[in-house]
């Protein structure tokens, strides 16, 4: 049985990994999760990805490691995580009645130094909300840890006017790419144990 680890502590892509059924463990990455200003939102996940996988597989060099990063861009300007209530407003009040992308980028790295990356986007359109609405959304805390404060696996789904892409990629671990990538690896599906 080959070693599996998910470069995350994030509750939303263990549970899109436990659909999986393989047998796998969690680890922080514990990187640091800065990048170039000059870098596009696709270019900072793909780097933010890599770098979260190497370092968990430099602890663990005979194990398969999975590595996530996930941003949100909207009309050219890249959101991360909110600092903090009004951050998440502000988020908010740029996507809510606009359309904008989530871009994930994945990279699964083995023994040896066996290499395979993807990445991921999908659109979404936000129904506009009123300000009294919004101010409930926010008291549910859910934009906390989130980049462009929402989790459409919770109540952010009553956001949601439109999704064109991967649903389990906005909940932050594209699944097709992330089997298409243990496909790759040589990793099989649905044995029994």
């Amino acid at each position: 049985m080959r070693d599996l680890i998910l470069a995350s502590t994030s509750s939303a892509r263990r549970a899109l990994m436990d659909g999986l059924g393989l047998p796998y463990r969690t680890q922080s990455p514990g990187v640091d999760e800065q990048v170039s200003p000059l870098h596009s939102a696709k270019e900072a996940v793909r780097e933010l990805a890599e770098r979260k996988a190497r370092a968990v597989h430099a602890r663990n060099p005979e194990a398969w490691v999975l590595g996530a990063d996930q941003l949100v861009e909207v009309n050219g300007q890249t959101l991360t995580k909110p600092e903090d209530r009004g951050a998440a407003r502000a988020q908010l009040g740029k996507l809510l009645g606009h359309t904008h992308d989530i871009h994930t980028g994945v990279c699964l790295i083995g023994p040896g130094g066996q290499h395979f990356e993807g990445l991921e986007t999908a659109r979404l359109t936000f129904h506009a909300v009123t300000p009294d609405e919004l101010e409930r959304y926010l008291d549910l805390n859910e934009w906390e840890g989130c980049c462009g404060s929402y989790r459409v696996e919770g109540a952010g789904q009553a956001l949601l006017a439109r999704l064109e892409g991967d649903r389990s990629n906005v909940q932050g671990l594209p699944m097709v790419t992330v089997v298409r990538l243990l496909r790759q690896a040589g990793f099989s599906f649905f044995e029994r144990r």
